[in-house]
């Protein structure tokens, strides 16, 4: 702030007196932490919101409140937490993420949302439509993200089932000659899928869940001759599917169902000569409406500040 500033005020006029009390917090909370940030001061009266203060600091709180506002006028509520990443921004001039409320699913006391813009966007195309491909590198959250997308709309009833699915690409077709049930043979090429579970909810949960058949997790080959109404279907390394598989899974959504493809295409296990179902669909399906396609990038990367380097390394070539 400059010493030299002209002190100045402005006022916000809100449209629906509804909106103060949401806006301003149980006590006038928000209010206090918008003061004491800025150095402004506030005071509210008759749908009116006067700000007074030093030129440069009034201008951020009109800002802060401005973006406050969308938010509550979007969702009819605002979080402390939201109220202080929105003063962060405006102070630091970075871009915020706009919370979606599907992704805010409680992880032991810690809501998931998008950290990125471009996670952000690849959260809106879930909920714009009814096939999703995620295309990135490893840790950009994209399976993490569609986990906790279709945690949410079970939990609030926009869906009734969740099937996690991945290609038991390391196994090939031998899955046989290997120790134990069937479970036992494919649950190594599973368990990232139950990582994730068991990140944003109880173990104790999670199995009530899956002895319940809320959530199944199984290789994409059990996938075949089923339709699945309701449910929200996610596969992962999709990758390693071929044509014919990632055929085979695409045509298994149901009535008001929802799909989410995740894979990265640098990265292939299959046979070599066996094209890719992720890589070739892209083509297939480009002109279809309801399908999107989002593709993260390094940028996006929210793992340990290693990982970036790492794959930034390692290139898209190996």
């Amino acid at each position: 702030m400059n010493e030299g500033e002209q002190t100045v005020q402005q006022v916000i006029e809100l449209e629906d007196a509804e909106l103060a009390p949401i806006l301003f917090g149980s006590h006038d909370r928000h209010l206090r932490t918008i003061r004491s940030a800025l150095g402004v001061t506030l005071t509210a009266r008759n749908g009116l919101l006067r700000i007074e203060g030093k030129e440069s600091q009034v201008k951020k709180a009109v800002e802060v409140f401005n973006r406050l506002l969308e938010i509550v006028r979007k969702y009819k509520m605002l979080k402390d937490k939201e109220v202080e990443e929105v003063i962060n921004a405006v102070e630091t001039g970075k871009k915020l993420i706009t919370p979606s409320r599907w992704t805010e699913v409680d992880i032991k006391g810690v809501s998931v949302r998008p950290r990125t813009e471009g996670q952000a966007k690849y959260v809106e195309a879930i909920m714009a439509n009814d096939l999703v491909f995620c295309i990135g590198p490893a840790g950009t959250g994209k399976t993490y993200l569609a986990v906790a997308m279709a945690l949410s709309a079970l939990r609030t009833g926009e869906l009734k089932k969740i099937i996690l699915a991945r290609p038991a690409i390391e196994a090939g077709e031998k899955l046989g000659f290997l120790p134990g049930d069937i479970q036992a043979k494919v649950n190594p090429y599973l368990r990232p899928l139950y990582d994730a579970l068991e990140d944003m909810m109880e173990v104790s949960q999670v199995r009530k869940y899956i002895e319940n058949d809320i959530i199944e997790i199984l290789p994409l080959a059990f996938m075949r001759g089923r339709t699945l109404n309701e449910a929200f279907i996610i596969l992962d390394e999709a990758q390693n599917c071929t044509v014919r598989q990632m055929k085979t899974f695409l045509t298994r959504l149901g009535v008001k169902g929802k799909v989410v493809v995740t894979g990265d295409i640098t990265q292939v296990d299959l046979p070599p000569g066996e094209p890719s179902g992720l890589i070739d669909v892209q083509q297939r399906l480009k002109d279809v409406k309801g399908v999107a396609y989002m593709y993260l990038t390094k940028k996006d990367i929210v793992r340990h500040r290693l990982v970036q380097d790492i794959v930034e390394a390692y290139g898209s070539k190996d």
